[in-house]
This record gives C-alpha cells, structure tokens and sequence, in this order.
C-alpha cells in the first residue's frame, strides 16, 4: 500500500515580541550605564616592551602627572564607600552623604585630607580652576599617601587579587617617584605595577629571540 505523503507547511514565527524585548533591554542599559568620570589630569607614561595589560578591577591605581602631583583612584563603589566613611570617621572630615558619594562615583582624588571636604563639594571642572589639586602629600612629614594605602587596603577586606599600580608621566620628577616607592617599602608592599605605553621590541635582543622562539635566527 503507497504511503501517503503529508502537504508541507512552512513554519512562520512572529519574532515581534522578541524584537520589542531586544529594544526595552537596548534602551535599559542606555538609561542605566554610567561613563566612567574623567580622570582630572592626563599623564604621557613612558614606553615598554611589556605586554600585560592594566587590569580593569581589583587595582589601587596612582596617577602622577608631570610635576609631580600624585592622584589617588581605588575602583569598587562598595570599596570607595568604605574607604570614604572609614577616613571620615578616623580624621573627622565632616563630609555629608553627598560629599561622600561624590567620592564613591568620582575619579581620582588629587588633595590633602584638610581640604577633602572642599575639594568634594567642587564639580570636576572647579576643582582644577581652585587650586585645590595639589596632589596627596607623599614627603616624610606628612605622608598622607601612606594613610590612602592603608585605608584602602582595609576597604578591599584582604583582596588575594589586589594590584598596586604606578601611572607615571614620563617627566615626572625622580625624587617624587622615590618616595612613592619608599612608602609601598614602608608598608611592606614589594609587588607594584608600571603602567607604560606598548613599544615595539627592539630586533636582535634577548626579547625578540625569546619571542621568535628557540632555534630561530634574525635575518640580516
């Protein structure tokens, strides 16, 4: 007996939900994403053959521009709101909540500890134009980079995956990337980061030849 062959039906799905989803969830995270703040100084780091990229999280990140300013930036909004709280607290700083959340959405912090409260209540912007910037004190007097260090590291509730990165103008002075380096000795921190800009590596040194792999030779 001849089998009977059953009409072919194309299948058709309305895809208009799906596309009304796709739209509400484009227009969510439009409404809903926040830029991360300018950084309230630009450095030209100096050049390097190394590879590893700047981590985007888990960093205590320092920024020193060419005269020798030193900004302080932690990423987290949890983190920073501790890190906020536990210096208002400890040095009474008198910052209200909106002060403080300035902090915690903010960029980096360039100011000694006196003027913190000032500084904060500032746009960006006025910030620059008050003279304010100075930078965090790093001289053996009044080491306050130290107490940013310390606090920060609290905040981070022992962090296996901290990293300490330096971002360091290429003229910034020595001196000041000396005591830079002496208050992480100080603190007993040896690990640290140099952030720099990606070089080409140099052709017939001992990094060209542990890139081409063993056995190669340089053409001339």
């Amino acid at each position: 007996m001849p089998k009977v062959k059953m009409a072919r039906k194309s299948t058709l799905i309305d895809m208009t939900a799906m596309c009304d989803v796709a739209f509400l969830l484009l227009t969510f995270f439009m409404l809903a994403t926040k830029f991360k703040p300018d950084e309230p100084v630009t450095v030209v780091t100096p050049s390097s053959i190394n590879t590893k990229l700047l981590p985007d999280s888990d960093i205590i990140l320092l920024t020193v521009d060419a005269e020798g300013k030193v900004f302080f930036s932690m990423d987290g909004q949890p983190k920073r709101k501790k890190l906020i709280e536990d210096l208002n607290t400890q040095f009474k700083l008198g910052l209200d909540q909106q002060q403080m959340n300035n902090f915690v959405v903010g960029a980096s912090v360039g100011t000694d500890l006196k003027d913190l409260k000032t500084y904060l209540s500032m746009k960006p912007d006025e910030r620059k134009a008050s003279g304010l910037e100075k930078g965090i004190p790093t001289d053996s007097a009044n080491n306050e980079l130290e107490t940013w260090i310390n606090y920060a590291r609290t905040a981070q509730g022992g962090n296996p995956r901290l990293q300490y990165c330096i971002k360091a103008d290429n003229e910034t002075p020595y001196p000041k990337i000396d005591q830079i380096m002496q208050t992480f000795k100080d603190l007993k921190i040896q690990k640290l980061n140099l952030v720099t800009n990606l070089e080409a590596i140099p052709p017939g040194t001992a990094a060209a030849q542990a890139q081409d792999g063993p056995g190669s030779t340089e053409e001339h």
